[in-house]
């Protein structure tokens, strides 16, 4: 086996050893996490959205 083989060889079995030690969240845990982040966005999103119409009408106040 020649030198380049041997280390792509080492890091796939390196890469393989380190996926073993995550810890992945469970199938509650990933539903309660998605929730949570869906919900912040659209709250942010909400908060952009106001400020960009709170914005553009004291733009326009001044404008006129």
């Amino acid at each position: 086996m020649s030198e380049e083989k041997k280390v792509k060889t080492n890091f796939f079995d390196g890469v393989k050893k380190e996926f073993r030690k995550i810890s992945w969240p469970d199938q509650n845990d990933l539903l309660k996490q998605s929730v949570a982040v869906v919900c912040v966005s659209l709250v942010v999103g909400a908060l952009i959205a106001v400020m960009d119409l709170a914005i553009q009408y004291g733009v326009n106040f001044i404008t006129m």
